[in-house]
């Protein structure tokens, strides 16, 4: 029996000798910021690009839908105004609905009397000042979605020049803590790179094809307002 407890007491005692591990957490924003100066220069960089794509995607998007909303019934009242004469109602339709469609229209309509070639150059004309204000700033979300990754690649470059600065000063005896910093500027730089990159890319392939649906809707509409002319009186 009192073998039994000196044995405990002696596993006790070996239990309390063990040094306590604690796990080491590290947080997204402490791994991002924890690659030296040169690397906290390029995160910076990153994250302002990141803010400027997204509120640039934002911005066009809801600037797009807007564009695209139109009553159905447009282009048949704008049709009975024109063919029972009415050119000024048609004209006040088309200046109550603020979008490139009823601007189209109304730049139609201003050219009536004149020939159809004139009057199709015009609203081609229109057309074309609609879609640039439809991409504006549109080329800044594709250069960022290019120039990010290169950013975060230069951060790359930038830690394992850093990292193997520190091996060359050091006689191939450099303290892991010193190569850590290294590394860690290249590989947090890297995939900042190419989250902003990612998404920026796909912000703006997703605007491209809401313009492109855009447009289609304008040449639509151009073509319906020619044949309403060519209708026969």
């Amino acid at each position: 029996m009192l073998n039994f407890f000196q044995e405990d007491d002696v596993a006790d005692v070996a239990q309390a000798a063990e040094p306590v591990v604690e796990e080491k957490t590290l947080s997204l924003f402490e791994l991002m910021f924890s690659g030296g100066l040169g690397g906290q220069i390029i995160i910076i960089i990153l994250f302002v690009l990141l803010f400027a794509a997204v509120y640039i995607y934002f911005e066009r998007l809801f600037a797009i839908k807007a564009a695209g909303k139109i009553d159905k019934n447009f282009m048949l009242q704008i049709k009975d105004s024109v063919l029972n004469g009415n050119i000024e109602s048609a004209k006040i339709r088309c200046a109550q609905s603020d979008s490139p469609v009823a601007r189209l229209t109304e730049k139609g309509i201003s050219r009536i009397g004149s020939p159809l070639e004139d009057i199709n150059t015009a609203i081609e004309n229109a057309g074309r000042l609609e879609v640039y204000k439809l991409e504006k700033n549109v080329s800044i979300l594709a250069t960022i979605a290019g120039a990010a990754p290169m950013i975060g690649f230069l951060g790359t470059v930038i830690g394992m020049v850093l990292a193997f600065h520190e091996l060359a000063t050091s006689s191939g005896q450099a303290q892991m803590g010193a190569l850590a910093e290294g590394i860690y500027t290249a590989m947090t730089t890297t995939v900042a790179g190419l989250i902003v990159g990612i998404i920026a890319y796909i912000g703006y392939n997703h605007l491209v094809v809401k313009t492109d649906k855009m447009v289609h809707q304008m040449e639509a509409t151009a073509v319906d307002f020619l044949d309403l002319l060519n209708e026969p009186a």
